[in-house]
Formats: C-alpha cells, structure tokens, sequence
C-alpha cells in the first residue's frame, strides 16, 4: 500500500466517514457512482470493486461483463455538500479489465494514454477551462422555453441576485475540494454564468471539471433552481461554450514561448495550433458532441464556426492571447469551439493528439485571421483558404469515421461504440417533427 492509500484510511477514520463514492464516466461523459462502507477500501485499493460493465454506456458486451473500479487514492477529497457527521468523500476510479490490464473503454484510460505519449516526446500537456452554464427557474412548463433566473448580462452586478450568491456558493465548495478557481462572472446570456478553474495538468483538469458539474448542480438544487450545460438552450441568446486554454510544457519550460518570436510563440507551438486547424473537422463529434452543439457553433456571436486561429481574435477557433511582459509561462493557445457538454477525457485526448502531430510532421500555420470571421462573406473565406467546422452532427461524424488520428487517439473501442451512439443520435433527432417545421408549413402547405 503506497502513502497516499494509507492517507486516504486514516483521513476516513479521523474525520469519521462513513461513505466513499467511487467515481467514473461513461463514454458519452455521464458521471457514474457507486458508494463503498470505508471497511471494504483497503481491499478496493488492492484488487479494485467489481460490477457490470454492460450495464454502462460504451463499456462492455454481456458476455464480457465483468469489470473492476480501481480507485485513485491521489484524487481523495471530502464532499463538502455532505459535510455533516458521518461524512461522504470521493475518489476517481480507473476501469480495469478482471486481468488487471486498463479498460480500453475508460475515457480516463484514454486520455492517460495521449498523456502518456506527450510525456514520451518531453511534454506534460496542461489545461486552464472557462465553464459557461445556464441557471434557470425550476418549473419549466411544457413545450414552453426554460426560464432563466434573471435577466443580467456580460459581467453585471445584479445585487442580491440569484448568480452572484450561487457562484460564492459554488466556489467555496470548489476550494473546499482543492479546485483552485481563477476567476467567475455574469456571462452574455440571462441566467449564464463563467467560473474558470487555474491550469492543471489535462488528466487532473477533466477530473475538476466532472467535479464541478457534480457541485453546480447540487448547489443549484438547494437554491431551488437548476443548472444546465446544454450548449445552446436558448434562442437569440449565447450557446454556452469551455474555452480551453491549452500549453505544452518541458520540465519547467513552457514549450510554446520563444523570446523574440511574432507573439512570442515558439515553432513548437505554432505546429500545435497547425494540427489543431488541420484536423479540426476530424475531431469535432468529439469536441462537440450533440446535436444541440452545432445550434451554438453555427448561431453566431462569439462562437466561432470556422477553421482559423488569430491574435486576440473572438472570431477564430483558435485564439492566442496577449503575452504578458516577464510571464513566459502565459504563452498559450485557446480553443474556442470545444462547448460545456464536452466529455473532458476524451475532448482533451483529441485536441492533444493533434496538436502532436502539428509536431510530429511539422505543419505549418496559415496566416492568421485578423478580421471578423463571422463578418466575411462565404467567397472572401475562401480566398483567405477559411474552411468551416462541420455544421451538424452527422457532418462532423462524417469526417470523424474517416479519421485515423481519431481512431488511434480513443482506441477500436471508444471509437466505435462513440461512433454507433452518435449516429443513433442523429438518426432519432433527423426523424423528429419541430415546432419550426409546424410554424413554417402546417398551414402553408
């Protein structure tokens, strides 16, 4: 047993927990749970939990059910929405096969393993998320639109408003589970809000953002409203979008930064943001995932819909933001398509297997794109060479089947079961009857 396991057992014993919750994902993302008495983690710890892994989404045939939950001690932390006596805390879990070889449906495995092959090139691969989020009344009557808790917009100050204390609320618990917190506002939207979590490496980042969603839920239920991060659930309003800054580090180098370079970008990171752009179209299903998503991407606004990356450009799918003098570690790239319903193990692997091979066959990055992209017509797109992202989710999932990257980057596994579920998705949403089509033609027709 290694330090942090007998930490874990002692914690539990001297703060009187009665309850260990012993969390994972599906593939789709969906936060999964089963709870274990504190007597049973000792063995948890040395020989995993069995259960049925048929029984979760994309995991395992009947026939090859039987799986094992190995919990991670290093992600040990108390619940603080249960943090009356006796208390509950939590820890991540890898998914092992009843060998003990890794599961090769576990999105944790999966990023672990992209990680992995950035750590053989030198790099550790780190990640910083802007999480936007709707809060919305309870009673949403049916058919009828959800109705969000106010009617604020970008960074206001809504005195005594529902956000402004439920994001105090939120926050506190946040630290409370050792999730640093950089920064939280009123976003564009009514009801929308911002809270960004400090950079970490991408395996401890996807596990932070599962936790947050976990705790901005659970803090909005006890303030009678709830939250969602449905990418576009309005009309006429903001999609709600994870920026995601992204950086390569060698030891204690920033690999993106180079003194003296345009923007100080090194040639390290320029390929990365190379085979961000080229492969963008590929992993997009994976980046954004429902159908709902490419409503956001294609709505407008600050949603950007189109392969380009540019200088403090809003516009572009990839941003690189000012450099700040003396702070070579800021140098970065922000991807801006990726939306709040993103499976973060899986997001983060494709976005890192690309940027990789950016590396690996040193592709070179276009000009950037100084103008409004969403102002250009179709025909000056072109001729500045500015594709646009998939525009639905059987476009994307078009180019996503074709893509060895992607194939290789999830694994035979992930690949086809993310595959056959998303078609499945589209097939079912293709087939449905909308309020537009009956406004538009019902009567018409």
């Amino acid at each position: 047993m290694d330090r942090q396991q007998e930490f874990v057992l002692r914690t539990i014993e001297e703060r009187d927990i009665r309850f260990v919750r012993i969390w994972f994902t599906d593939v789709l993302g969906t936060l999964k749970s089963v709870a274990i008495a504190p007597a049973e983690l000792e063995g948890a710890f040395a020989e995993g939990i069995g259960f049925d892994g048929s029984s979760i989404e994309g995991f395992a045939r009947v026939f090859e059910a039987d799986m094992l939950l190995l919990p991670d001690a290093s992600t040990f932390q108390v619940l603080p929405w249960r943090g009356e006596s006796p208390s509950t805390a939590r820890m991540f879990a890898d998914i092992r096969m009843p060998d003990g070889t890794p599961s090769p449906a576990d999105p944790r495995t999966v990023l672990g393993r992209a990680m992995n092959t950035a750590s053989e090139q030198g790099f550790t691969f780190y990640t910083h998320p802007e999480i936007e989020f709707y809060l919305f009344k309870p009673d949403v009557e049916p058919g009828q639109p959800p109705v969000p808790v106010d009617q604020a917009g970008f960074f206001d100050h809504v005195p005594y408003g529902t956000a402004h204390d439920f994001r105090r609320a939120a926050i506190t618990r946040l630290e409370q589970m050792g999730i640093s917190v950089e920064f939280s506002h009123h976003e564009g939207g009514p009801g929308q809000n911002e809270i960004d979590l400090r950079y970490a490496d991408a395996l401890s980042t996807a596990d932070n953002i599962m936790t947050f969603r976990a705790i901005v839920k659970e803090t909005a239920l006890e303030r009678g409203v709830f939250a969602s991060f449905m990418p576009k659930p309005l009309l006429g309003q903001p999609g709600s979008a994870m920026h995601t800054h992204l950086s390569l580090f060698d030891g204690d180098s920033n690999a993106f930064y180079e003194a003296g370079a345009p923007y100080q970008l090194s040639k390290t990171g320029r390929q990365f943001i190379a085979g961000l752009l080229v492969h963008a179209g590929e992993i997009c299903a994976v980046t954004n995932q429902w159908v709902n998503s490419y409503k956001r991407i294609w709505s407008g606004g600050e949603a950007p819909a189109h392969v380009c990356w540019g200088h403090n450009n809003r516009s572009a799918m990839v941003r690189v933001p000012m450099h700040k003098p003396g702070k070579e570690q800021s140098v970065r790239a922000e991807v801006r398509s990726i939306d709040s319903a993103a499976n973060p193990y899986l997001a983060y692997s494709v976005l890192l297997a690309a940027g990789l091979k950016g590396i690996a066959e040193g592709y070179e990055l276009p000009p950037e794109a100084e103008d409004d992209v969403w102002g250009l017509t179709d025909r000056e797109r072109r001729a500045m060479g500015i594709k646009p992202l998939p525009g639905s989710l059987d476009a994307a999932l078009t180019e996503m089947e074709e893509s060895e990257l992607v194939a290789e980057t999830l694994g035979e596994h992930v690949f086809d079961f993310f595959l056959r579920n998303k078609q499945a998705e589209w097939a079912s949403y293709r087939e449905q009857v909308t309020q537009f089509e009956l406004d538009q033609y019902l009567k018409q027709l």
